[in-house]
């Protein structure tokens, strides 16, 4: 059992309709993909220097998603009295986030493993987000 299903399990207040499997897995994932960026963007940094300008991009989009996927998992943590407009507008962002940020940690990935585990992070985390989107119906 991990910290945020034994978090979940022990709220003391309805969670209403949400699915909470799916919310666990979206929560472990905005982390997972926050951290995952965090790591990316740094070792972007630590490549040759004649490699970093062309790095920018692919370290700004870690940069931006590690932070919108930790706001999405704190925000999701909390649970009393759920917004649905908010919930939805906050995963659909992490979503179009890590969607575009898998897509250029991608364009990197077959010469920097780093990149290519990132990427697979934000594949996980944009699926997560979707999934707990269709379950709110």
């Amino acid at each position: 059992m991990t910290v945020v299903s034994e978090m979940l399990d022990t709220y003391p207040a309805d969670l209403g309709q949400v699915d909470r499997t799916q919310l666990v897995q979206c929560v472990e994932a905005c982390l997972a993909c926050a951290q995952a960026c965090t790591a990316c963007a740094d070792a972007c940094l630590s490549e040759s220097d004649d490699r970093v300008p062309e790095l920018r991009t692919c370290i700004r989009s870690n940069l931006d998603c590690a932070d919108l996927c930790d706001t999405a998992a704190r925000i999701l943590s909390r649970h009393t009295g759920y917004d649905a407009n908010s919930t939805r507008a906050v995963l659909q962002a992490c979503a179009t986030v890590c969607r575009s940020c898998g897509d250029e940690c991608e364009r990197h990935a077959s010469h920097m493993e780093h990149c290519r585990v990132c990427a697979e992070a934000c594949r996980r985390c944009e699926r997560a987000c979707r999934d707990l989107l269709g379950a709110l119906g």
